[in-house]
Order: C-alpha cells, then sequence, then structure tokens
C-alpha cells in the first residue's frame, strides 16, 4: 500500500513538473516573429485600449477592454486588464504580473495571472512614439492590437494587416472591441 502512494505522489510530482516545463515553453514568440528591439516599458507603461484581438474565452463577449501596465520597484510590470462582460453586464479585471523573458530592452515578456502559469506576451510592431501596438502571444492564435486612444486611424489599421499577414497572422479572424463613450 505504501508503495502504491509513493507511485501516485511520484506520478504526480512528475506531471507537476511537465506542466510547468510545458508553461514554461509556452512564453517564447511563435516561429519567425521577433519582439521589438529596442523596447523601452518606461514609454510603453501606462493605459492601452484594446482595438482588436482574436477570440478566445477569457475575453469573449467584452468590450470597452483596457490594459494597464505599471513597472515595478523590481523589474517585473503590473498588468491590471478591464472590460465590460456584455452578458453579465458587469465589469471585470484581472491583476496579473508580467517578468521579461530576456533583456529588458527586447519587448517579450512572459505574463501570470494565476500563480506559476505564464503566457508570452512579446511586442512585434510597435509606433515609434508608442501610440500602438500589435502583441502576440505564444503561437499565432493569440493576436491584440493595442492603442493609446480606443480607436486607431485606418491607415495605421492597414499598415497593421499588411504586416499581419506578411507574418502569417490571421488579421480576417479580429474581432474588432467595442468601446462605449
Amino acid at each position: 500500500m505504501n508503495l502504491q502512494l509513493f507511485q501516485r505522489g511520484l506520478r504526480w510530482v512528475v506531471l507537476c513538473w511537465g506542466a510547468l516545463l510545458l508553461a514554461g515553453c509556452a512564453t517564447a514568440p511563435p516561429a519567425g516573429l521577433q519582439p521589438i528591439r529596442p523596447f523601452d516599458v518606461q514609454r510603453y507603461q501606462g493605459t492601452w485600449f484594446e482595438v482588436a484581438r482574436l477570440d478566445h474565452a477569457f475575453e469573449r463577449d467584452m468590450r470597452d477592454v483596457s490594459a494597464r501596465y505599471t513597472l515595478q520597484a523590481d523589474g517585473s510590470v503590473q498588468v491590471l486588464n478591464r472590460g465590460f462582460d456584455m452578458k453579465k453586464n458587469d465589469w471585470r479585471q484581472a491583476i496579473g504580473k508580467a517578468v521579461f523573458i530576456g533583456e529588458s530592452d527586447q519587448a517579450s515578456l512572459k505574463v501570470s495571472f494565476f500563480g506559476p502559469f505564464y503566457g508570452g506576451y512579446h511586442v512585434i510592431a510597435l509606433d515609434p512614439d508608442y501610440r500602438w501596438s500589435m502583441v502576440v502571444g505564444p503561437d499565432r492564435d493569440y493576436l491584440w492590437i493595442l492603442s493609446r486612444t480606443p480607436q486607431l486611424e485606418p491607415a495605421v489599421i492597414v499598415q497593421l494587416r499588411d504586416k499581419a499577414l506578411a507574418w502569417g497572422l490571421p488579421f480576417e479572424r479580429l474581432i474588432w472591441v467595442s468601446h462605449q463613450p
């Protein structure tokens, strides 16, 4: 009986470590996409509005979505995501932590909202004045277009579309986020 408990416990430990290793692997940028360098987190911090995104359960039926990034003393970034859930008719928010994967001058971070589990956050296009950005996750199924304002000029959208399509990103599947005045 003790041997069975030991084997079950060992199996659980191996599964947990495997999950953590896989979670760590899920932070690298998708093949062929390069995070922005040089990157200035001081300029990036502040509020960003979600202009468009690929559909995922954690943001489904959300409008007025924004993220606030705040640099912390230890070099990490506090992430405050906020949005209005149209089905529940209520505001939702989540607080997370982002840390750089490598050097802090490259826009490649891992973000966690759930303890030790991290996902990739890679800025692959960025306005020189930090007015808009295009962000991917660990694969091409995660894509966001962010802006300092709730809407982007049509010429910027065309520019981002061209970049996304050239990189093999599914621009045509984006959901354009509504922002109420």
